[in-house]
């Protein structure tokens, strides 16, 4: 049992990272490496950020604020309406 449990755990772990981090597109908060900081937000605190990309649909991103009150695009999803 202690196999089927570790192997299960084992493979997890390897599906959580195989995934790719949302990457900023002209738009985002962080495209281009801006280094945003937040002064009020609590860490751990989310907020969105909706913008129109070049071909008139609507980007609609979620951002996470770290401790270090910095912020992370972790979810992006893009209207099929143009």
């Amino acid at each position: 049992m202690k196999t089927i449990i570790s192997a299960a755990l084992i493979t997890l772990a390897a599906a959580s990272t195989s995934f790719a981090a949302v990457q900023p597109i002209p738009g985002s908060i962080t495209y281009d490496n801006a280094n945003v900081q937040l002064e009020k937000a609590p860490a751990g605190s989310t907020f969105f950020h909706t913008f129109a990309n070049g071909d008139g649909r609507d980007v609609r991103e979620i951002y996470k604020v770290n401790a270090d009150k910095s912020v992370t695009l972790v979810n992006r999803t893009i209207s099929n309406a143009s």
